[in-house]
């Protein structure tokens, strides 16, 4: 079978009890197209958030999502249906970076953390994921996790207070709509507050919109080149060791999900988004990740087709190529994106307890324990120190903690018959 040709399920039209469509089957081509679009939208609101939150171009983080997810499809061979929006765990590595060296130095961070990936993707498809398991157990992925959401309340205490009337407006909204409705809206619940939010700092007079009316509709998005500096690298190991762990735990996701084995293909799913994330990083995108909110449109459609993922790459490229769009987004207020980032950094730090409670972390064990409440003081207070020329923030730190104290510490207590 061709990479671009898939079986047609059934009539085309419709599913019988319990049937799925999988991974090598399509619908009939206008039934995929619709869900390509619901993938759209699902991965939009996220998608969007990390350059609105970041200042990076929307429209070019947009088109490297699109390609990313096609080369992804590609070198998965249709294996494995996902979409590579952008990645919270850049935020705040981009951020830092940009404060000392700019657009350019936070581009050159993400292009390292990308070939770092592909490489432990191809020692993955060599070695096999044990030793990925033994690295990050589930104390350690759920605390950097944690560590790298709560680090960010800074951030969004700074965004909020610029507008504190439409980050009310826009974080109430985001609960309202999360609270009330079922199903896709509920999942996009984010991007919703953010409209309402945005819309109500419209008819306030509070959007700028010059921006706006000189966009033109169609043109290729911009594009920047990375610089490379040490200082700013560093930032952003940890946010290797956070991907490695989001695509381990999408492709185990999809496997239950479609029945099939997908060990083989974990290596492969690793090295495609490392390499699509060094490609947004050479083009100025920001780095990407398997998204989890197209693995809720695959539950609630039965639909595992990569057909429909294709479709949804190729539209976001599309959509990619009008400034228009992207400048409406550029101009959301900055209140807007307190109230999203109050909601969103708080979130990302819950799904680190999240981990925890699926990984079943005993927090009786007193080395569990030290090891995950000194990791957190570490990291949400941003304990930094600076060796020469470079500067170890409290994310990376407390990374460090994490993962290097974890195995002395358990390592020392097995010695003794403590574990």
């Amino acid at each position: 079978m061709s990479l671009l040709s898939w079986k047609l399920h059934g009539n085309g039209k419709s599913l019988t009890p319990g049937a799925v469509v999988s991974t090598d089957e399509r619908l009939t081509w206008p039934r995929t197209i619709g869900v390509g679009l619901q993938h759209i939208a699902a991965m939009f609101g996220a998608t969007f958030l990390v350059p609105l939150i970041t200042g990076f171009p929307p429209t070019t983080t947009l088109f490297f999502s699109g390609i990313g997810t096609l080369l992804f499809l590609t070198l998965t061979q249709n294996k494995v249906p996902s979409y590579l929006g952008s990645s919270f765990a850049f935020l705040a590595p981009i951020a830092a970076a940009k404060t000392g060296g700019g657009m350019s130095a936070a581009l050159g961070g993400v292009v390292v953390t990308g070939v770092i990936l592909a490489v432990v993707g191809l020692i993955v498809r060599q070695a096999g994921i044990g030793w990925i398991n033994w690295m990050l157990p589930p104390i350690v992925t759920g605390t950097i996790v944690m560590v790298i959401g709560l680090n960010l309340a800074g951030a969004a205490k700074n965004n909020f207070a610029k507008g504190p009337l439409i980050g009310v407006i826009t974080l109430a909204s985001i609960a309202l709509v999360s609270a009330i409705s079922r199903g896709f809206l509920n999942r996009i619940s984010i991007f919703a507050g953010l409209v309402i939010g945005y819309l109500v700092a419209f008819v306030k007079g509070d959007v700028v919109t010059d921006g706006i009316k000189a966009a033109k509709w169609l043109a290729m998005p911009s594009f920047t080149s990375p610089t490379f500096n040490g200082k700013a690298i560093v930032l952003f190991l940890p946010v290797v060791l956070v991907l490695i762990a989001e695509n381990v735990g999408h492709v185990k996701a999809v496997a239950a999900m479609t029945g099939k084995n997908l060990d083989d293909q974990m290596g492969t799913a690793l090295m495609a988004d490392g390499l699509a994330t060094t490609l947004a990083g050479l083009g100025g995108g920001s780095g990407t990740t398997t998204y989890a909110e197209n693995i809720g449109v695959m539950a609630a459609t039965r639909v595992y087709s990569t057909a429909a993922y294709w479709i949804a790459g190729l539209g976001a490229v599309g959509l990619s190529l009008s400034p228009k769009f992207g400048a409406v987004l550029s101009s959301t207020p900055v209140g807007a994106l307190g109230g999203v980032g109050v909601a969103l950094f708080g979130m990302i730090g819950v799904l680190g307890a999240r981990i925890w409670i699926e990984g079943k972390v005993d927090f009786a064990n007193s080395t569990n324990l030290i090891i995950a409440a000194s990791a957190l003081i570490i990291g949400i207070s941003d304990m930094s120190w600076t060796r020469g020329d470079y500067t170890f923030n409290g994310i990376i730190n407390a990374t460090l903690v994490a993962i290097i104290g974890y195995r002395v510490l358990h390592s020392i207590a097995s010695s003794r018959g403590n574990n």
